[in-house]
């Protein structure tokens, strides 16, 4: 609904500070550690530039390509500590499911993985180096984005979102944190640790997560959901800030919070725009079933109103579903142990022998599709690095 009366502004939490600086600030010290790795594979590493819950993160050269990357160092003690601690349990479920989920997806506004590595101390994860910060800090430099500049974004984002939702993966956790720009600023979406697979197209998920500030009503009500429909309203909350420079849902209780989500109550200030407006107004509807599609948002007039983007029409295409179409696998013993072993980590409500009964079988589904997408991925690295 309309009103005079501007909603609360996005700004820093805490002490002021970027997550990137923090970061920084708490781990100076491991870049000198002697006791370091400086090789993994062909990857020299450098500096450390971030720490989190899970594990460090080093800038990375390629000795041949010379290509900078990310490497997420994540300790195996994790590993071993899941087998009995639920909470570390739930840190390796995220990380494994996180590691397959961007082996599957490779499109130009997601960040790429190229590589995994361990030894008996660390999991090595080589990631795309995305080095323009989030788009939560540039949002907050900014207060509020020109119009071009946020149909750009916004655009960018759904791209990438679209491509996710082809293969029936919901990310789960969208906002500007996890929005992060490469040197040219286009958009690049991380941070898979929440992803999940709906590959029925009709089962439910369960899990409550993301944040509460864009998070759907279904998902802080803890309603069973679909992730999509979800992803959908992080993306509506997305494009406020960034038109607006503010968050439709905000308030210092928590509980007063959750109940204005839940009730889909927001102020739509007069300076948007009537077509972002009628956007915005399809996006965040609290009952999932009438929210907008998909399809719809990127044929909706607001896609028209810059004269010039970055994206265009055919960067919506969604990816070659059956890369083993007329493959078949013959037998239990012809299948990569490494990659069912991935499918597992994906398709957690199946067992290993349901899912190599899939394998064998006849046909199309989705365990054939996935698992040849990571045939097709772990080829291409072994050419590539």
């Amino acid at each position: 609904m309309e009103h005079p009366i501007s909603p609360p502004r996005v700004t820093r939490r805490g002490n002021g500070t970027t997550r990137y600086e923090k970061e920084v600030a708490s781990t100076p010290k491991l870049a000198d550690d002697p006791n370091e790795r400086k090789w993994i594979g062909p990857w020299l590493l450098g500096e450390t530039i971030g720490k989190g819950a899970s594990g460090r993160v080093r800038l990375a050269k390629h000795k041949r390509t010379k290509k900078i990357a990310a490497i997420k160092i994540i300790p195996k003690v994790h590993i071993g500590a899941s087998r009995v601690d639920p909470k570390a349990e739930r840190v390796m479920q995220s990380i494994r499911r996180e590691m397959v989920v961007m082996k599957l997806i490779h499109h130009e506004h997601i960040m790429d993985m190229y590589d995994v590595y361990e030894d008996k101390d660390d999991l090595y994860l080589l990631l795309e180096y995305v080095e323009g910060g989030e788009l939560f800090d540039y949002l907050v430099s900014k207060g509020r984005l020109e119009l071009h500049e946020a149909i750009t974004y916004f655009r960018q984002i759904i791209s990438g979102v679209n491509y996710c939702h082809k293969f029936n993966i919901a990310h789960r956790d969208l906002k500007p944190e996890n929005l992060l720009l490469d040197k040219n600023k286009n958009i690049k979406i991380a941070d898979f640790g929440m992803a999940a697979l709906e590959y029925d197209g009709t089962a439910f998920l369960e899990t409550s997560c993301g944040s509460p500030h864009y998070a759907s009503p279904e998902v802080v009500a803890g309603n069973k959901y679909h992730g999509n429909a979800s992803d959908i309203w992080s993306c509506g909350v997305v494009l406020f800030a960034l038109l607006t420079g503010r968050l439709p849902f905000d308030h210092e209780n928590m509980g007063e919070l959750l109940r204005r989500v839940k009730a889909g109550r927001f102020e739509m200030p007069r300076s948007i725009p009537p077509e972002a407006k009628d956007l915005l107004s399809r996006i965040l509807r609290v009952d999932p079933a009438q929210r907008i599609k998909m399809g719809d948002i990127i044929r909706h007039p607001f896609f028209s109103l810059a004269t010039t983007t970055r994206v265009g029409p055919q960067d919506f295409s969604g990816p070659n579903f059956y890369p083993g179409q007329g493959r078949v696998i013959q037998s239990e013993l012809n299948i990569d142990e490494g990659i069912l072993e991935n499918l597992v980590s994906l398709f957690r409500k199946m067992s290993r022998g349901e899912i190599v009964q899939k394998l064998l079988s006849q046909g199309n589904n989705w365990e054939k599709t996935f698992y040849f997408l990571l045939l097709e991925y772990h080829e291409r690295q072994s050419e590539e690095y």
